[in-house]
């Protein structure tokens, strides 16, 4: 009998487990809980602008859009750079990781805009 019982409740969870998984696949639900994941995502789904500075800076040491993304997903905040709690549009300093550790954005981030101010590459 509780072999049984046990039996059953494997079944169901397993069965829920699956459910559960397709639903958040289909849905592309991201658990974004840490201050730099919210903010780094709460610029990325913003319109995304690049000031005159920026854009120089990009053709001049060949940085592209896709290196851009790259930080703005996998980057580190630093707060203490930036200033965060700037009204209307909060300013954040993000530095890239792992190959891109060498260049540091400085994004201003407005209700609707993401602006890309600075594009800073360290030797």
């Amino acid at each position: 009998m509780l072999l049984k019982r046990i039996g059953y409740y494997l079944v169901g969870l397993s069965l829920g487990c699956i459910g559960v998984y397709f639903f958040w696949q289909k849905k592309k639900a991201t658990f974004d809980y840490g201050m730099d994941a919210r903010t780094l995502k709460s610029i990325r789904i913003k319109q995304r602008l690049y000031s005159d500075d920026a854009k120089n800076a990009m053709q001049k040491f060949e940085i592209d859009t896709l290196k851009i993304s790259t930080i703005l997903h996998t980057g580190d905040v630093n707060f203490s750079k930036g200033a965060p709690r700037q009204k209307p549009c909060a300013e954040y300093y993000i530095t890239g990781v792992k190959t891109l550790e060498n260049i540091s954005l400085l994004v201003k981030r407005c209700d609707s805009t993401a602006t890309v101010k600075e594009v800073i590459v360290k030797p």
